[in-house]
């Protein structure tokens, strides 16, 4: 009777562990957000193009997209601008604007207070694969209630980013090469145990006594 319910105990805790992995298979969703690109290539890519513009460099066909809060927006903004804020970038309707931009071909301009604070969220959308994104270099600033834009200089990096990686990268791998180096040990000399013999005492005769 006791290995019976035992069994019945096991097969109702497998039961329950199968139930368990279909539930959160049947439940499990992919993420809407993956990142195409990881921060090697980013790296590589950035360096390799010019994704900074000034207003100068505008065009007709560009869109503007002014990464600041609604509040922010309202109080001015650039000509055909839309407000996308920075914590509302992966919402669905704004990942479609994305994906609809870089479909159609268009470049997408991020602009902000000023150039360092547009940084992350530009890095965060090449990321996703949406690089057909530009960094507007431009200051905004308010006197008597009007919008004040003028360009800034961004420092740019005048090192090789790309032959700093390759190097880095090739230095790694042969770090990991001689880490998988095996050390093989000089054979230890192990010598036989004495053999030690036992020397059986003989037992002494009881002494016979007289009369």
């Amino acid at each position: 009777m006791k290995e019976l319910e035992k069994t019945k105990r096991i097969s109702i805790a497998t039961t329950l562990f199968i139930l368990a992995v279909l539930i959160g298979l049947l439940t499990y969703k992919r993420p809407i957000n993956t990142y195409a690109f990881n921060t090697k290539s980013t790296l590589e890519n950035l360096s390799n193009t010019n994704y900074l513009t000034d207003l100068q460099g505008i065009n007709n066909t560009d869109v503007l997209i002014d990464i600041r809060s609604a509040f922010e927006f309202e109080k001015g903004h650039l000509e055909n601008a839309i407000n996308i804020h920075t914590p509302d970038f992966l919402n669905e309707d704004n990942i479609s604007i994305f994906k609809e931009l870089k479909e159609n071909n268009k470049t997408a301009i991020l602009y902000g207070k000023n150039p360092e604070e547009v940084n992350l969220p530009f890095l965060l959308l090449h990321q996703l694969g949406y690089d057909n994104m530009k960094l507007l270099t431009v200051e905004l600033d308010y006197y008597q209630n009007k919008l004040i834009t003028k360009n800034c200089s961004v420092e740019t990096s005048k090192a090789d980013v790309a032959s700093f990686i390759q190097e880095s990268v090739k230095k790694q791998a042969d770090a990991m090469k001689k880490a998988n180096i095996k050390i093989t040990a000089k054979p230890k000399v192990v010598t036989a145990p004495k053999k030690v013999i036992t020397i059986k005492k003989k037992k002494k005769m009881p002494t016979e006594g007289g009369c």
